[in-house]
């Protein structure tokens, strides 16, 4: 099946991130070098300037696309949209408690459609808000404020994402408050429960429950589409 075919963006036309069917991943990011050092570059007495070593922070992890990646030492140059769509689209919102499996990369993709009229910047934000979690994974809201040193790591890997990504340093208020609101639009992959009525301001959007791999499809389409928009000088 195409892509074409399999994209379901509610009212929403697909015209409005261009042709999405024949979308190839691309990125300019090299292979990891292997270098696990840093510099840090000191004034001498002269005037000059010394270097000396210092080893990375912490240890690497793996990514899917056979790179290193410094979770608790990040850099943006090892920052790829193709780990970041992978390993969201094998993640499972609300830690697996749901009556389906939704991933986080769709819980992103309907994010970004739904704030694309509030510009192509916000929306990119919209689709990375999560991107931290490919590296650091999904955990859930109430255990984030117990787990010492977890938020420091987040703002961190969001900060290498903002830079490889061209984004401000700071989630826009319309992200943060669409990703609360589209809580109300997942209540129906949960079970019922008394806090659900907290959220009586849905976005809207249909909660597709797509397989992984069309998760990591739709999510590299959408990016690719977005970037293409911000070549093209669009709004």
């Amino acid at each position: 099946m195409e892509l074409h075919q399999l994209m379901e963006m509610g009212d929403m036309e697909t015209t409005t991130f261009g042709p999405l069917d024949k979308y190839v991943p691309a990125n300019d990011n090299k292979a990891a070098s292997g270098d696990d050092l840093l510099y840090d570059f000191l004034p001498t007495a002269d005037g000059g300037v010394s270097f000396s070593r210092r080893e990375r922070l912490g240890d690497w992890m793996q990514t899917y696309t056979g790179r290193k990646f410094w979770p608790m030492d990040p850099r943006a140059d090892e920052v790829l949209i193709e780990d970041i769509a992978h390993s969201l689209s094998l993640q499972c919102r609300y830690a697996g408690h749901c009556l389906r499996f939704y991933s986080v990369a769709e819980h992103s993709v309907h994010l970004a459609r739904h704030l694309r009229w509030q510009g192509v910047e916000v929306a990119l934000w919209g689709l990375l808000h999560d991107a931290s979690e490919a590296y650091l994974v999904d955990v859930p809201r109430p255990v984030k404020p117990h787990l010492p040193g977890y938020k420091e790591a987040e703002s961190k890997v969001m900060a290498a994402v903002c830079e490889r990504f061209g984004l401000s340093s700071t989630m826009p208020a319309v992200v943060h408050d669409a990703d609360n609101r589209i809580i109300g639009d997942e209540l129906v992959n949960l079970a019922p429960m008394d806090w659900h009525a907290r959220y009586d301001d849905p976005l809207g959007v249909n909660i597709r429950c797509w397989y992984p791999a069309q998760a990591e499809e739709e999510f590299l389409a959408t990016f690719e589409a977005l970037m293409d928009c911000r070549a093209r000088g669009m709004e």
